[in-house]
């Protein structure tokens, strides 16, 4: 699911349906699977985007519940090199950060989607 974010607009969340907490608190095969489909995402955002980098995270700090921040990351964000949580290094100019990106929001969702559909085999 893409994070509604005006400045990272290529943010998705990989979010565990079944509750838990910790990543060891899935199976191997789980975490396999949980793994599979960050590793989808990502793959998705590097082909369509060519960002200058991928962050991922899994903090968990607020919500408890396992999901991995998959976020593409391009030298004129606003906060390129650091973490999108930290403070602004730079004002984005015009053209805004979502139509700086080498494919739209709704096919680059159909994109995501469709790497996910696959991972899922």
């Amino acid at each position: 699911m893409r994070v509604e974010d005006a400045d990272f607009p290529a943010f998705y969340r990989v979010i565990w349906n079944a509750h838990a907490a910790e990543f060891t608190d899935l199976s191997r095969v789980e975490r396999a699977e949980c793994m599979d489909a960050v590793a989808a995402v990502e793959r998705a955002l590097r082909e369509h985007l060519r960002p200058t980098k991928i962050n991922l995270a899994s903090l968990g700090n607020q919500v408890p519940h396992l999901h991995w921040h998959v976020i593409a990351r391009f030298g004129w964000d606003s906060r390129f090199p650091d973490p999108i949580w930290g403070a602004a290094r730079r004002a984005v100019a015009e053209p805004a950060p979502a139509a700086r990106l080498a494919l739209p929001l709704d096919p680059l969702d159909l994109a995501v989607a469709l790497a996910l559909a696959g991972a899922r085999g």
